[in-house]
């Protein structure tokens, strides 16, 4: 199968000194998604945990909202010159036919740093939530809030390598405990990644749990976690207008600038007590 670094020759320079050496790379391939036999999208992914990135990305568009909702995911014929598989088509069977997907509403070629945008999407968004994250009652101290950055980058073993992928964790919102962490070249697919796993573990709503990515926060990934029913997302880095606009309607907590001791809560700052 694939391997999520690849090796590539590169020129080093080091002031006036020149060297060549071998240097490693996020792997990034495309990914054909089908459902039912049918192509559903296409996305450029780092290869590695793909029956979790393909189940997160059927939460992530409304057509799934449970385990038992899925009933088979499987590689196809997808090979190279050499007649190989390639393992880069995977093929989604529903239990039940699903509605429209959110793709829909978009171009289904997605790229690794893909997004949403226009106000028919919010509103389908809004949709297809089935767990509405604002009941959640959970609350975070800050203290633990600032430690879930630390514990996620001690598990990118792929970025330690290259320094080319995001990453997301989820995390116990109780206990702080990191409970699955994924990499991948695109933010959205790190998150799928990790929404994926939890649906085929059973784990669905992920009530009382938080979501770190180790990017910003775009209105897309604040859309996964809001349908897979994670009330708390929190980001390194900025949010985007529509991410806070979006969490602010859903009442899911959105924290930002999340480094050291400190941070953003631009929605719900209720849920951070202390």
């Amino acid at each position: 199968m694939t391997r999520a670094t690849a090796r590539r020759r590169v020129i080093r320079l080091r002031g006036d000194v020149r060297s060549a050496r071998p240097d490693a790379l996020a792997a990034e391939e495309p990914l054909e998604i089908r459902l039912g036999g049918e192509p559903l999208t296409v996305t450029m992914r780092t290869p590695g945990q793909d029956f979790d990135l393909v189940a997160g990305f059927l939460v992530g568009e409304g057509l799934v909202h449970g385990a038992d909702a899925l009933a088979a995911l499987r590689y196809c014929a997808g090979t190279d010159e050499n007649g190989a598989n390639t393992y880069n088509v995977v093929d989604a069977t529903l239990r039940t036919p699903g509605a429209v997907p959110l793709s829909a509403h978009r171009n289904l070629l997605t790229t690794s740093a893909c997004g949403l945008c226009g106000r028919d999407t919010v509103d389908a968004v809004r949709t297809h939530v089935r767990h509405p994250v604002g009941d959640d009652p959970l609350t975070v101290p800050p203290a633990l809030l600032y430690g879930l950055p630390d514990r996620l980058r001690a598990v990118q073993r792929t970025f330690e390598s290259t320094g080319g992928l995001h990453a997301a964790g989820l995390f116990d919102g109780t206990t702080g405990e990191l409970l699955c962490a994924r990499e991948d070249v695109g933010r959205h697919n790190a998150v799928d990644k990790v929404v994926g796993w939890a649906l085929r573990a059973g784990r669905l709503p992920l009530t009382g749990h938080v979501l770190l990515v180790s990017g910003r926060a775009s209105f897309e990934l604040t859309q996964k976690a809001a349908l897979a029913g994670i009330p708390l997302l929190a980001a390194v880095s900025a949010p985007s207008s529509l991410a806070v606009d979006l969490a602010e309607e859903l009442g899911l907590t959105l924290v930002g600038f999340l480094r050291g001791e400190g941070a953003n809560v631009y929605t719900r700052p209720d849920r951070i007590t202390g």
